[in-house]
């Protein structure tokens, strides 16, 4: 009852989709209220593929794919792609839904970013991709965190590297760990931005798992926190967990709510 009362008062939200892989098959077969007016990715055949069965029009160049109508561009692409098209998509008045967080490591491209969001009137959305807790680890903002550490554990397969057991593979700051590892540590960078702080990372590979585990220790001045999360890897791409295209589904669904729950 709830849910079809919140469905009546959501109105239809109009995104253009930068990145047409497994996460943009998801977010298209899995949405609600959602219409995808605009399909890009730099394999064209992709975003062909997506729009023949979902819907909405493919481009083949980023300009005319940005001169659609709609409001929020949605990207499931990668860091680069979030370097490259970032500025132009809120230059041209469009709210910027990112999945690939790990582009505003640069501090100088966060602040490039956020002044062009303020420009253009516009905003950022992060999701909260394929952890928990984010919105209580901003009490790190207005509060003394004294520790916040990620522990990450992925299959060799995921990392694209080797490995017959378990090992330790990166040990240290955010900042860093997502240079070595683009594709598989968005995460630190978001529990970073979320509490004020750089975050340390650890990256395991282990070929006994076959999940992406994620494990979170926060202490401060409001206590302490332990979140860990064991997720399915997205269909055709391990290095994704199914939980961050979820994610991005669930905040398209909550743009418009009424009630709004958590920070």
């Amino acid at each position: 009852m709830l849910n079809r009362w919140y469905s009546q008062l959501c109105t239809m939200i109009r995104i253009g989709l930068l990145g047409c892989g497994n996460i943009g098959h998801i977010i298209a077969k899995y949405r609600e209220n959602v219409e995808i007016v605009a399909w890009y990715d730099q394999v064209f055949q992709k975003a062909s593929d997506l729009s023949a069965e979902y819907g909405g029009k493919p481009f083949r160049d980023f300009p005319s794919f940005l001169a659609e109508d709609f409001e929020y561009v949605v990207e499931a692409a990668s860091v680069k792609a979030v370097r490259q098209f970032g500025e132009l998509v809120l230059s041209n008045k469009k709210h910027f839904i990112i999945l690939s967080v790990g582009a505003l490591a640069d501090r100088n491209f966060r602040d490039s970013l956020i002044n062009a969001a303020i420009a253009g009137e516009r905003k950022v959305y992060i999701p909260s991709g394929a952890v928990a807790g984010l919105d209580n680890l901003k009490v790190g903002q207005i509060s003394h965190m004294s520790r916040l550490m990620l522990r990450t554990t992925k299959s060799p397969d995921s990392l694209g590297i080797p490995a017959e057991e378990k090992r330790l593979i990166f040990k240290g700051k955010a900042n860093e760990c997502i240079k070595e590892f683009p594709k598989n540590v968005n995460v630190s960078v978001a529990l970073s931005l979320a509490a004020g702080m750089d975050a340390d990372v650890e990256l395991y590979a282990d070929p006994e798992v076959d999940r992406n585990i994620h494990e979170i220790y926060a202490e401060g001045d409001f206590g302490e926190m332990y979140i860990r999360v064991s997720n399915v890897p997205s269909p055709d791409n391990p290095a994704t967990s199914y939980l961050a295209a979820l994610s991005i589904l669930t905040l398209l669904r909550n743009l418009d709510q009424p009630l709004v729950v958590g920070t």
